[in-house]
């Protein structure tokens, strides 16, 4: 092979193994883009089942206040210690729209 042939099929080579690179890049660029939508999809989605619970615990709560007529502490001894009197309060003003989901 003369020197002219070697320098063209180094320089193919070279150009072939670029684009190669750009492929694999591409293609991981795409997966990479896919799972970060996925990831923040399910974020989405999460927050939007948290807003649902937390709005069906504070109308099931202002119907303890408002029906039952029990206290916010009455409420927190009926629930038990996973419920404080800050949660119910601000359930209950979620409940009755003082406060935006998702605060």
């Amino acid at each position: 092979m003369g020197q002219q042939s070697t320098r063209q099929a180094a320089r193919r080579a070279a150009l072939d193994a670029q684009a190669q690179r750009r492929r694999e890049r591409a293609e991981r660029d795409k997966r990479i883009e896919a799972l970060a939508v996925d990831a923040l999809t399910a974020l989405e989605e999460r927050k939007a089942a948290i807003a649902d619970c937390e709005r069906r615990a504070g109308l099931a709560l202002q119907k303890l206040t408002d029906v039952e007529g029990l206290s916010a502490r009455d409420v927190v001894t009926w629930c038990g210690e996973d419920l404080t009197y800050r949660e119910v309060n601000r359930l209950l003003r979620l409940a009755i729209g003082q406060i935006p989901m998702g605060e």
